[in-house]
């Protein structure tokens, strides 16, 4: 079983991502910030295949937070959730190395 750490502020956002993630089989764990998430991903003894974060969050962003991740989960993938479009994050000094999905998303549109 293939497992998601997913990461956002928003308590509606990641419980909406936990259930569909997990109705297609992955299992999920789950964060509502950068600290919490590095304490997850270190207590976590198994492998966690994907970060899905959102980029704005308040203390640590989820670039700072892939960054942060990446020697301790090397090989895990990142995928990026946000309201705003990569050029108004580009702008404000925020660049997500990954893809971005953008928020509002649909049930269909995450799970794909």
């Amino acid at each position: 079983m293939r497992t998601i750490l997913v990461v956002d502020d928003d308590a509606w956002v990641r419980v909406l991502a936990r259930d569909v993630l997990a109705a297609d089989g992955y299992r999920v764990l789950e964060a509502a910030d950068g600290p919490d998430a590095i304490r997850v991903a270190s207590e976590h003894p198994g492998p966690i295949h994907l970060l899905l974060t959102d980029v704005v969050m308040p203390g640590m962003n989820g670039c700072e937070l892939a960054a942060g991740l990446a020697a301790l989960r090397p090989g895990m993938k990142v995928m990026f959730m946000s309201a705003y479009d990569r050029d108004f994050l580009v702008a404000r000094g925020l660049d997500p190395t990954g893809p971005v999905i953008t928020k509002p998303f649909t049930i269909e549109y995450l799970a794909r």
